[in-house]
């Protein structure tokens, strides 16, 4: 592809103008550590090396200087065939896919831009979905989601994956709790053989990653477009975090767990749970105790009831939202944020 050099380049452009809007949106050592990652990445180092100290230092503020200069850059067409706006994802890959690439561009968590340029793996078919399998990145930014659902399509980045999977190691690892990631570690049996370790846990992983987005496909069918017209309402306030939170929630009650737990997946139910953040244990604290139980008993036979239940109340939740939306758009913000503080929003 004697355009891909430029192409590239233009991607890789934007992924920086995104990063450099939006690098402020994320806590000190959420930063510290995808930073970290997308050094190893630009820099095409190992997993487990250890990362040159001064090196990474003055890289880091480099980095941050030229965010300085391009933050208020607008976003390049991509150089195909006289130019393609950067988020028509159809036509970028009209002409890319059959020559082995595949791209992506869209909106992930308080609305910045991600977007995408990797070697195509494969192309699989299921239940509707039309899943991308990338493998090596050419082009990305910081936050790297490892699987993004575009309609009816799933991007699934095999190298992001990875990447995601060590950032978790490597945070669990600063102090070593005693908890759900540490059980999934030894279910993976990381500590006997890392690199084997990793490549367990992504396989099984990403699978979990396919359910979540066809469970997010789910809840789209269920809410429609005018989750998105409200989501963009509060955009960027401390109510979208709880909404992105009762919709995950909600495709996961839906797909992802029901799944896990009908094929006894351990080693994935314990990683889920090792990523069940605060806003979420306050919302669905009774989740937390099925699985609390289970690791008590062997028995997953609450936290499929509990499941099975979410399913219904959060879709109740979300409709009461869309319900509190239309009636007094200004409010919906407060009302989220007052859902969440009450503990209400997921009921027993």
């Amino acid at each position: 592809m004697h355009e891909f050099a430029p192409l590239v380049d233009a991607v890789q452009r934007n992924c920086d103008i995104s990063d450099a809007r939006h690098a402020g949106d994320y806590g000190l050592c959420t930063f510290l550590l995808k930073m970290r990652e997308f050094y190893r990445w630009e820099n095409e180092l190992s997993f487990a090396g250890t990362l040159p100290r001064e090196e990474l230092g003055a890289w880091l503020s480099a980095r941050e200087e030229s965010w300085t200069a391009i933050e208020t850059e607008g976003f390049s067409a991509l150089p195909v065939h006289g130019g393609i706006d950067p988020f028509d994802v159809e036509a970028a890959n009209r002409e890319l896919l059959p020559q082995g690439y595949v791209y992506s561009a869209g909106y992930g968590r308080l609305r910045k831009p991600v977007f995408f340029l990797g070697r195509l793996r494969r192309v699989e078919e299921r239940g509707g979905f039309n899943i991308l399998v990338s493998s090596c990145e050419y082009a990305r930014e910081l936050a790297a989601p490892p699987a993004m659902l575009l309609g009816r399509t799933i991007f699934l980045r095999e190298e992001s994956a990875r990447r995601y999977l060590w950032e978790k190691v490597e945070e669990w690892k600063w102090n070593k709790p005693d908890n759900a990631m540490a059980r999934a570690l030894a279910a993976y049996r990381f500590m006997s053989d890392a690199d084997s370790a990793l490549e367990r846990m992504a396989d099984n992983e990403m699978e979990a990653m396919i359910l979540h987005e066809i469970g997010e496909a789910m809840a789209g069918e269920l809410l429609g477009e005018a989750w998105h017209e409200m989501l963009g309402r509060v955009a960027r306030t401390p109510a979208e975090s709880v909404a992105r939170a009762m919709r995950d929630l909600l495709a996961d009650c839906l797909s992802t767990l029901p799944a896990l737990i009908e094929s006894e997946n351990v080693p994935a139910l314990h990683f889920y749970f090792a990523g069940f953040d605060d806003m979420r244990r306050q919302l669905f604290p009774q989740a937390v105790l099925a699985y609390d139980r289970f690791l008590v008993h062997a028995d997953l036979g609450r936290l499929a009831e509990v499941v099975r239940e979410g399913a219904r109340l959060w879709l109740e939740a979300a409709r009461e939202v869309l319900a509190r939306h239309e009636s007094d758009a200004e409010g919906c913000g407060a009302a989220l944020q007052a859902m969440m503080e009450r503990g209400i929003a997921m009921r027993a």
